[in-house]
């Protein structure tokens, strides 16, 4: 037996006599218990977002050790903010960039084999309003299916008025030509990150949250290690390891310059920024994509977690916060753009919430529009050894990280492996219920206290499930809990603020916490949540 299954099996072992209230502390404790092991990992990753727990994943798959940190909780940033799509690119058509689409199109096609608990096949319905959209559309959609090949979902078709109407009930009728229908893929963003996280767990490598890395450790002029900061306690760590790969996201120019202070800026930040409304303005099965704003941007409405998700990307953005929010103006400009196209225009007033996120687009800062900027990723090797990975998207994660421990590998000295990741299916696949939008065991959730109370009323979450979130989720925070762990606020911040308290004594005793941590998390959420909240 392997020292990664001897390790899980003795935690297993330990998790199941342990009392109640210890279990996600006691669990956590162990995982950081193997930073004072002396050894040397084959692979270390900054960076707990998609690219990074992919990076882990793909270098677990070969047989390497590795350990996995994030200084915030995994997907805290970029990779729980998305627009919920797996999806080749339709508007990439437009700027000729095939090859881009084709590569996000097949791993599109590995994703609904490989999550098919979290990833899951939408149609898209593109209105028409004048006589020649229709033959346009169809046109580059039927490049879109010819590039998708065999690996394509269904094919795009042409549809009347009445066809159009059914598809998009809430759709402005007046005016209406047709439409052109279309397949791409949706996904909960975070939780298939949190499916990642533990799927390194599987393949026995240590994925850690809230663990900074406060620098590189350097000898003889290679990287070989990191210094990290437990940021709960205040500890401190040094990791041997033989590779560093930097998946930082849009924070990765900053990891690049521990390295070399002198790096020049290799990133031009975008935002995107998402409104949630209720299911009322667009009622139906399908999605709506505005292929052209005024802008020259695209608008998609999604259904999504009960809701309707408008959702717009590509504002430049020079700073890098950890909580962005949507800037002056993008509010009304999404709300103006989805009053056009709907029969109910929404309002300040119907938003339940609204965030924003940031993608790390590779470009020069020469003011171009982001929108032209490449959203495919790039591997550098440092003089130093540092590996990093910037640029892609989510739907691409899983070939930008085999591109990165590739290089990695030779970077390190690593024996070469081939990765295994193209058909490895992740934790939770297949699921025991196909209908749970968030991929739990249900078998284990019921098995623990409070499976059939829900945290407040009208909210879907249990007791149970903020339990498993503490206890096999790598749960630490309200937010974690609130914000990705169960989606609440980011579809309604006001029900996550009403669940706010509840979900904090659930997790003190899960975690051995006090009455005044109980209090300082209830607040530091609510200040988190407010900013979720539109100004009316």
């Amino acid at each position: 037996m392997g020292a990664g299954r001897r390790l899980r099996a003795k935690l297993g072992a330990y998790v199941t006599s342990a009392p109640a209230s210890c279990l996600a502390e006691r669990s956590r404790q162990a995982l950081l218990a193997r930073l004072s092991e002396p050894r040397v990992w084959d692979v270390v990753v900054i960076g707990g977002g998609a690219t990074g727990l992919g990076c882990a994943v793909d270098a677990a798959s070969r047989g390497y050790s590795v350990l996995v940190v994030d200084r915030e909780d995994f997907a805290k940033g970029t990779s729980s903010r998305a627009t919920k799509l797996i999806h080749g690119g339709v508007r990439y058509l437009a700027q000729g960039n095939f090859p881009l689409v084709r590569e996000a199109l097949a791993e599109r096609a590995r994703l609904l084999v490989n999550a098919p608990h979290l990833v899951r096949p939408l149609r898209f319905v593109v209105p028409a309003y004048h006589l020649h959209d229709k033959p346009m559309l169809f046109a580059g959609l039927g490049l879109y299916d010819l590039l998708a090949g065999g690996r394509g979902i269904a094919r795009s078709r042409v549809l009347d008025v009445a066809h159009t109407i059914e598809a998009l009930p809430g759709v402005r009728e007046s005016g209406l030509r047709g439409g052109v229908a279309y397949w791409d893929a949706q996904f909960d963003d975070a939780r298939l990150a949190l499916a990642l996280a533990r799927t390194v767990a599987d393949l026995g490598g240590v994925a850690l949250n809230y663990c900074a890395v406060t620098s590189l450790v350097e000898k003889a002029g290679r990287i070989c290690g990191v210094d990290l900061n437990e940021r709960e306690s205040g500890t401190t760590y040094r990791v041997d390891a033989k590779v560093v790969i930097n998946a930082a996201g849009v924070w990765a120019d900053s990891v690049r310059r521990l390295a070399s202070p002198a790096a020049e800026a290799r990133l031009s930040p975008s935002q995107g920024a998402h409104l949630v409304v209720d299911r009322a303005f667009l009622p139906g099965d399908s999605a709506l994509l505005v292929p052209h704003t005024d802008d020259g941007r695209v608008l998609f409405m999604i259904p999504w977690q009960g809701s309707v998700l408008l959702g717009t990307t590509d504002s430049p953005r020079p700073d890098l916060p950890v909580e962005p929010r949507a800037l002056p103006g993008e509010v009304d400009f999404i709300l103006e753009t989805a009053a056009r196209y709907l029969s109910r225009p929404p309002t300040r007033v119907d938003v339940r919430s609204v965030f924003a996120g940031l993608r790390p687009l590779i470009g020069g800062g020469d003011g171009s529009p982001t929108r032209r900027l490449s959203r495919e990723h790039l591997v550098d090797v440092s003089a130093q050894g540092l590996v990093s990975i910037t640029g892609g998207k989510w739907t691409t994660y899983r070939v930008m990280a085999e591109d990165a421990v590739d290089a990695a590998q030779a970077a390190g000295g690593l024996r070469s492996r081939s990765s295994g990741t193209a058909h490895l299916r992740l934790h939770g696949a297949p699921a025991q219920h196909a209908d749970d939008v968030y991929g739990l065991d249900r078998t284990q959730v019921q098995a623990l206290p409070g499976s059939g109370r829900c945290v407040v009323e009208g909210l879907s979450l249990t007791e149970a499930e903020v339990r498993y979130a503490a206890r096999a989720e790598y749960a630490r925070t309200v937010e974690d809990v609130l914000a990705r762990r169960h989606r609440v606020l980011f579809f309604d911040a006001a029900r996550a603020i009403d669940a706010a308290p509840e979900v904090a004594r659930i997790l003190a005793e899960e975690l051995g916490s006090s009455q005044d941590w109980m209090a300082a998390e209830v607040a530091r959420f609510n200040a988190v949540a407010a900013q979720y909240r539109v100004e009316i």
